[in-house]
């Protein structure tokens, strides 16, 4: 009733006014700059600006980039012409030869396989139309490089090392920086850093196979030195630009989805709602869980006689198990499970006595604080690597032989990662304070998903896997809609910064997920 009285009022002053004067129109705010210059505008960063999703980089995305939709909303405000370095299809990633490149997969879409009832992420068929070696010609507005760290945008020759900014690249040894300066930008964006920690995390915190980035260290290998290099770079005569901090990566879907308790013996697992991933495991009748208790008995019994209870626990026939994974901080009782077992007097005790004490010396059950990204849904229940004489059914990765390091994450490591991310997050605010920059405080956005949502448009977004609608299909990279999202956060905190009156844009006009067929 309320509403009505608003509504009939409003209307009254409208005919008011046409009565006072005819000519009288009801306009909207003029858009305008403020003190900011919009006409040439570089966005630098890493996957996240150049559009990536669903475990790819293709031409549909890269035009939902959130500094491609920033571009189309400086573009009332005096912005001008924003050019991206497109990939020539819609499959993703690269091709040679004809063939797709190992390591640059077709995008996901969401569906089902051949047999299977449930739908999960799959690969579009096709061979990607951009070949690796192809070269482009030209400047570019959007800098932003798929894989790409922070030492990495100030590092000459990165060209040599990484085939989506060596695709458009000035020449080999140039810097992504130095050519974002030679356009003589107006206006920049910047927002780098989560490669940084990422890759460490999807390696499992094995640092021999991708380490985090140092805080400390010279400009290339440093954190620290490399981000101001860029900011003093890029802010130089007094340029504007907005910057944005680093959620935790650990919070994103690609760690967050799957449950330290997963495992069901019987049968393929589904957690409960078939529209969500599930990852697959093999299948054993009774009489194959009941020999391996046999063997996850006798493990729990020596490290529990050893002080150690409740590493290893039988498989419950009833409920969801935890995985089994290697855990390098614990102790290493190898030698002490094979003198067991050889003492046994259990003859398959005996005659695996070799490998179980090479296997399961430091060896455990998942339990809360352990993240197990997506990634490793397509390890559990393969077969492990064993030696002749030890039965496939005890060496089905997670269940019955444990996950390796870089499967999984533990608590000390998922520590560091924060740790790191706590540290680069206090460099990127130092800089926006010092160079009195717009900020971007992306961690709390992700807090706001992961907690109570995000409204925008009339829209909520959430943090929750393939339903939320703010992340794709890689649990990782946003979806057109969280990227359209993230774009209307930038202007809004450039806006409170320069005094700029930028347009939000309808976030429900661009799409959740894409579909198979393009």
């Amino acid at each position: 009733m309320i509403k009505n009285f608003k509504w009939l009022f409003l209307v009254s002053l409208t005919f008011m006014a046409c009565n006072d004067d005819d000519t009288a129109a009801v306009t909207e705010e003029p858009v305008s700059p403020g003190t900011a210059n919009f006409s040439k505008y570089v966005a630098l960063g890493d996957s996240f600006a150049a559009g990536y999703s669903d475990n790819a980089l293709f031409k549909l995305a890269q035009e939902t980039s959130y500094p491609s939709i920033l571009a189309t909303q400086f573009s009332a405000a005096g912005g001008g012409v924003f050019t991206v370095p497109y990939m020539v299809d819609n499959i993703g990633g690269f091709s040679s030869g004809g063939a797709q490149v190992p390591g640059f997969g077709t995008r996901l879409y969401f569906g089902k396989a051949q047999g299977s009832e449930v739908d999960e992420p799959l690969s579009v068929a096709g061979v990607s139309g951009t070949d690796i070696s192809s070269k482009l010609t030209g400047t570019f507005s959007n800098l932003g490089v798929p894989g790409a760290k922070c030492i990495h945008l100030v590092m000459p020759g990165y060209a040599n090392y990484n085939p989506y900014f060596k695709r458009f690249a000035s020449d080999v040894p140039t810097t992504v920086m130095a050519d974002a300066l030679t356009q003589n930008p107006t206006f920049f964006s910047l927002w780098i850093g989560g490669n940084d920690v990422l890759g460490y995390a999807l390696a499992g915190g094995d640092a021999t196979i991708n380490p985090l980035t140092p805080s400390a260290g010279p400009i290339g290998v440093g954190f620290d030195a490399s981000y101001n290099e860029l900011i003093n770079n890029l802010t130089a005569n007094g340029r504007k630009g907005v910057i944005a901090n680093l959620p935790y990566i650990t919070s994103l879907p690609q760690f967050t989805y799957l449950k330290p308790s997963l495992v069901d013996p019987y049968k393929y697992y589904v957690d409960g709602d078939e529209k969500k991933v599930s990852p697959k495991v093999s299948i054993y009748d009774v009489g194959t869980i009941n020999q391996i208790n046999s063997i996850l008995n006798f493990l729990d019994q020596v490290l529990t006689n050893l002080g150690e209870e409740n590493r290893i626990n039988a498989l419950s026939t009833t409920q969801k198990n935890p995985v089994l994974i290697k855990d390098e901080t614990l102790t290493n009782y190898g030698t002490e499970i094979r003198a067991a077992a050889l003492a046994s007097g259990d003859t398959q005790l005996m005659a695996l006595a070799n490998y179980l004490g090479a296997t399961f010396g430091n060896v455990r059950q998942t339990k809360t604080g352990d993240l197990i990204p997506l990634l490793t849904s397509g390890v559990i229940g393969t077969n492990a690597s064993v030696p002749n004489g030890v039965p496939l059914d005890f060496a089905k990765y997670g269940i019955t032989y444990p996950l390796e390091d870089k499967h999984v994450l533990i608590p000390t490591e998922v520590d560091e990662i924060i740790a790191a991310t706590d540290a680069y997050n206090a460099t990127i605010k130092q800089a926006s304070v010092s160079k009195d920059l717009a900020f971007l405080d992306a961690k709390v956005l992700m807090e706001k998903l992961l907690t109570v949502g995000v409204s925008d448009s009339g829209y909520a977004l959430t943090a929750d896997f393939v339903l939320g609608g703010a992340f794709s299909l890689d649990g990782i990279h946003p979806s057109p809609r969280g990227y359209a999202l993230i774009a209307n956060q930038f202007a809004k905190v450039i806006n409170e910064k320069y005094g700029s009156t930028l347009k939000n844009v309808n976030i429900g006009t661009y799409r959740i997920l894409f579909p198979k067929a393009l």
